[in-house]
């Protein structure tokens, strides 16, 4: 402004005054004399000020006055000794001169900026600023409640503050790329710390001098040294924000890239600054340790506002892998070159634990309902696969199966190795959770199993793969139990056995029910085939030489060439069942008395036709379970035994006969005795209620592996209608 430009001018020429009177040595005896020659000419002038009303002369006039004024102060401070020794170097000599000089020097000083050769600009600078506080520091001293005269020195040396402003903001620059300068040009991050360094020196100096003075001159503390670790901290911080290049809407993987571009950038962010950067820094400073700090707290910041987004179930992980497990890593912060400085236990968390666990139960609920959800499309996928007009595919063993249970179990693997990056903890969590919708699921399973039968009763002839498909569903259920096993072994550790072994208890249940039920339906599916020739047994076209049982066993071993297909442990049970309930219809059609034999000779033949058959059964069945070993030859021995009953021509040892036979099988109850022997024929009421009473008494040798047979057997209680005899 106007004024201020006065007021330097004012300056200027009081100091030309003040030089031109102190030419010699001598001349500093007279220096009394001056002073107070110009006191009188200063109390002159403010009589002459009180009429004059101009602003700007009054000023100018003061501004000449003040500084003759306070130079004569600042001379007896100065040894007039060393002055009048000619030693004037430092003193007033140069005082002077650089109050002369000052706009060229304040010029000079800026061109050395400009031209990035900041520690001779700072040299300026700190003569410039020296002098100014002197000055003030006379005044202060003189009168320290003039604030008007302090602030005319203030105004003079005004540019010298955008000086230090404009030097500051290149230390700033400089400190800024402090990591890349390091690397192309350490000298000039060095003069920088020395700027810094001497600043803060001169901070020292002013503030011993308040506490003994009461004066401090405008602008001081700088503190540049604080300023510097501010700039540094915020680079830190933008450097940290600055990683996230994508959002979840234009990249998935978001999440995964900003963490792993934050590892690369910390991590060689420190390895120069241990290689490299504390070597331009005093020890004091501490600079790696502040650094490493610095980064700490903004990864934290940083940490904390992506936990605090909503984040899917996938980036939950890749968060707390990152947060929990790759900070620590060899990867960051356990990288070999860091230490001994860094020393991964003793950092703090990046987010606390209360953080982790709300993290951790989102991402359990959200797992959760995902399962839920996989699981459903799993099996309405694979339902659809139900009735398709193509069998399913086969395994390496050629037995059926569908994609169901590994399509389950690849989803809970990949939870589970997603989870183990985390922690232990959460690995058993979901791995409890998995085996928990498992349980639920296999519920539904096996009700749509159920449904799948119900349908196909309805229509026999569709679907058109129902027995393959059925197969393929009881398959899948020794696949489960298998999958069950090794994932646990593989996820859990065998302290946590216990914990599961009830919910896997009753997952094998639930197996072996699906399996038995589809087992037993595919048997009935047999049974329904078998159906009208199991009802010519025991007839009279039966008696006359009819191929039933014939067409019985090859029906069969038809059904039984699909069960191949089924695996072992079912496909014997399947087989054991199969023999046990042809028998089983066998004994009913003899119960059902729809025959009852006339005389000797037709028992003779109707019980080697019995024999002969149950040869033909145990022929069949020792073929079809050929392999596994089972000994199911006592099935057969039944009718066998039965047929000797009917077979025996001295109606006298009957008792002996149907007693023996009792012994054998002691779940043969009075109406089966009393439907053999009408049956047979030849036995009056009478003798039916002898033999039967007595029979009761009698002692039992079963055979241990005896199973019960005859308590599944009904007879019918209504008399036969005399047409069947």
């Amino acid at each position: 402004s106007a004024m201020e430009e006065t007021d330097r001018e004012a300056v200027a020429t009081a100091v030309q005054r003040v030089a031109g009177m102190l030419q010699r040595p001598d001349q500093l005896d007279k220096v009394e004399q001056y002073r107070r020659r110009e006191a009188r000419k200063k109390a002159s002038v403010e009589a002459r000020l009180k009429v004059q009303s101009w602003l700007n002369q009054c000023l100018w006039c003061s501004v000449i006055v003040l500084l003759f004024f306070f130079f004569f102060e600042y001379l007896k401070i100065i040894s007039l000794k060393s002055f009048k020794n000619n030693s004037y170097s430092h003193s007033g000599a140069f005082f002077l001169v650089l109050l002369l000089s000052f706009p060229e020097i304040v010029r000079e000083t800026h061109d050395l900026i400009e031209r990035g050769e900041l520690l001779q600009a700072h040299r300026k600078l700190m003569d410039l600023e020296c002098s100014r506080d002197n000055l003030m520091y006379e005044q202060y001293r003189m009168d320290s409640k003039n604030t008007h005269d302090m602030n005319l020195i203030h105004t003079y040396f005004g540019d010298m503050q955008k000086l230090s402003e404009e030097l500051a903001k290149q230390l700033w620059m400089v400190v800024q790329r402090s990591l890349v300068t390091v690397r192309r040009d350490p000298t000039l991050l060095v003069s920088v710390v020395r700027i810094i360094e001497r600043e803060e020196k001169i901070d020292r100096r002013m503030l011993d001098r308040k506490k003994q003075t009461g004066f401090i001159p405008p602008g001081r503390p700088k503190k540049w040294k604080e300023k510097m670790f501010n700039i540094l901290d915020r680079t830190v911080s933008t450097r940290i924000e600055g990683t996230q290049a994508d959002t979840r809407e234009s990249d998935k993987m978001w999440l995964v890239r900003h963490l792993e571009i934050i590892r690369k950038y910390v991590l060689d962010d420190l390895l120069v600054a241990k290689t490299l950067l504390e070597q331009c820094f005093p020890p004091h400073y501490d600079i790696f340790n502040r650094l490493l700090n610095m980064y700490h707290q903004a990864l934290a910041t940083r940490m904390q506002e992506l936990a605090a987004e909503d984040l899917e179930a996938n980036e939950i992980v890749s968060l707390l892998t990152w947060v929990l497990n790759t900070y620590t890593s060899a990867e960051m912060m356990g990288n070999s070159e860091l230490s001994p400085e860094v020393d991964v236990n003793s950092l703090d968390a990046l987010i606390s634990q209360n953080v982790v666990d709300q993290l951790l139960s989102k991402y359990m609920s959200t797992l959760t309902s995902n399962i839920i959800g996989w699981l459903r499309k799993a099996l309405e996928t694979d339902k659809k696969d139900w009735i398709k007009e193509t069998e399913p595919e086969a395994d390496q063993d050629g037995y059926y199966q569908t994609t169901l249970p590994a399509i389950v179990f690849q989803m809970f693997e990949q939870n589970l190795q997603v989870a183990a990056q985390i922690n232990e903890d959460l690995k058993t969590k979901v791995l409890i959770l998995c085996l928990q919708q498992m349980n639920s699921f296999l519920t539904r399973y096996k009700d749509e199993a159920q449904l799948y039968k119900e349908d196909h009763l309805k229509n026999r002839q569709y679907p058109q793969c129902y027995v393959q498909y059925m197969i393929a569903v009881i398959n899948n259920c020794q696949t489960f139990k298998e999958s069950i096993i090794s994932l646990k072994r593989k996820y859990l550790k065998s302290d946590m056995e216990d914990t599961l072994s009830i919910s896997h208890a009753n997952m094998d249940a639930t197996l072996d029910i699906i399996a038995k039920e589809g087992c037993s339906s595919l048997l009935d599916e047999v049974f329904m085939d078998l159906e009208p020739h199991l009802n010519e047994l025991m007839t009279k076209k039966w008696l006359m030489g009819s191929n039933a049982v014939g067409t019985i066993c090859v029906t069969v071993e038809d059904y039984f060439n699909d069960f191949a297909k089924i695996k072992k442990p079912y496909k014997k049970t399947m087989t054991l069942e199969a023999h046990r309930r042809v028998v089983v219809e066998y004994i009913r059609a003899i119960m059902l008395k729809r025959i009852s034999f006339k005389n000797a000779e037709e028992r003779k033949e109707g019980a080697e036709r019995m024999i002969k058959e149950a040869e033909q059964f145990r022929f069949l069945f020792k073929k079809l379970a050929a392999g596994s070993g089972e000994d199911t030859e006592g099935l057969c021995d039944i009718i066998e035994a039965i047929a000797e009953v009917i077979k025996l021509t001295d109606p006298s040892l009957l008792y002996l006969e149907v007693s023996t036979l009792v012994s054998k099988y002691p779940d043969i109850r009075d109406d089966h005795i009393a439907a053999l022997l009408t049956v047979r024929g030849d036995a009056s009421r009478d003798m039916k209620q002898t033999i039967i009473e007595t029979l009761d008494q009698g002692p039992s040798q079963p055979n241990p592996n005896y199973v019960p047979i005859f308590k599944e057997i009904t007879v019918p209680t209504l008399t036969v209608p005399k047409l069947l005899k």
